[in-house]
């Protein structure tokens, strides 16, 4: 009977300990905080398995220690050369300090509307304290492209980023990281996600770099124009030098052949007295050939050597 009793007290009292909470388990992800009527008790704990606490006394606590994500929310403010923009920044954090963050933050929510402040106010000073291009401009050493250097407005309100983007994420987290680390969190990455023109001058933003963008298509129409002006000038040029040579060399084949068929000729027909009288006899009709026709009158000279021949015909 004692054994028996010692086993049922053994049992109510391992089922009090269960229902009353006694242990609990530590993930690998997990950094457990103990309070016990609401303060924190003994250090944090981050080793994973199975813990024991006090039951209905104490009370667990997860804290995650993993990458954590600050996504901001989109904020209008105005740069050093009164332009209003619209930045939408985040960050990387991770709990450095489990038990101070419990003390002052207590949770996620709470920890996420000190980023919203701390972070938030860094970035307005930094943009408030910079130029537009030093906002837009992710480092200092790009430069402003050729076909825009050449345009007058563009030049004048894109000029070279002394720092860059770059530059001031970095300042942001070097005047940040200090504020929350006293908050037991540890600031890793601080980004600037977007910049955006104020919705008011959209349309006249767009509409200056359509402005722009017409400014450099037109000059490369004109360029374009003017080379193929260029080109068919030269064509034109060409074919007329061609043409000429064409023609000098036609003429001087052509005459090279009369030439050469007038020294044929006359060493044919200077064979002999009968022979120039034939050619003479056949130059005349040549002749007769191509000044006649069925309907021409001609009156001429009895004296006259294209009537020559007719008299001789009439003997």
């Amino acid at each position: 009977m004692k054994l028996l009793t010692i086993l049922i007290a053994a049992a109510a009292l391992l089922l009090v300990l269960v229902l009353g909470g006694a242990f609990y388990t530590v993930r690998e992800t997990d950094t457990v905080i103990l309070t016990q009527f609401g303060r924190p008790v003994g250090d944090p704990i981050t080793e994973p398995g199975l813990h024991w606490k006090t039951p209905f006394v104490q009370e667990v606590h997860r804290l995650d220690k993993r990458l954590l994500d600050f996504d901001g929310a989109v904020t209008q403010m105005p740069t050093k050369d009164k332009t209003y923009i619209e930045v939408d920044t985040f960050a990387r954090w991770r709990i450095g300090d489990p038990a101070k963050y419990f003390v002052t933050l207590r949770d996620e929510r709470s920890a996420d509307s000190r980023l919203e402040d701390i972070i938030g106010s860094e970035v307005r000073s930094a943009v408030a304290a910079h130029e537009l291009i030093e906002i837009i401009r992710s480092d200092k050493s790009r430069t402003v492209a050729p076909e825009q250097r050449e345009q007058g407005t563009v030049t004048s309100e894109l000029r070279t980023a002394r720092r860059g983007r770059l530059q001031l994420e970095r300042d942001v987290l070097a005047a940040s990281a200090p504020k929350l680390m006293s908050l037991g969190i540890e600031l890793l990455d601080v980004r600037i996600k977007r910049v955006n023109y104020n919705a008011d001058v959209l349309p006249r933003i767009y509409q200056r770099m359509i402005s722009e963008r017409q400014q450099i298509a037109q000059r490369f129409r004109s360029e374009g124009e003017g080379e193929a002006a260029r080109i068919q000038g030269r064509k034109e040029r060409d074919l007329r030098e061609i043409e000429s040579i064409a023609y000098k060399q036609v003429q001087e084949t052509r005459g090279g052949a009369d030439a050469e068929a007038t020294r044929i000729y006359a060493e044919a027909y200077d064979q002999s007295p009968a022979s120039r009288e034939l050619f003479t006899f056949l130059k005349t009709m040549d002749t007769y050939r191509g000044v006649l026709d069925g309907r021409t009158n001609l009156v001429l000279s009895t004296d006259s050597e294209l009537f020559r021949l007719f008299k001789t015909m009439a003997r």
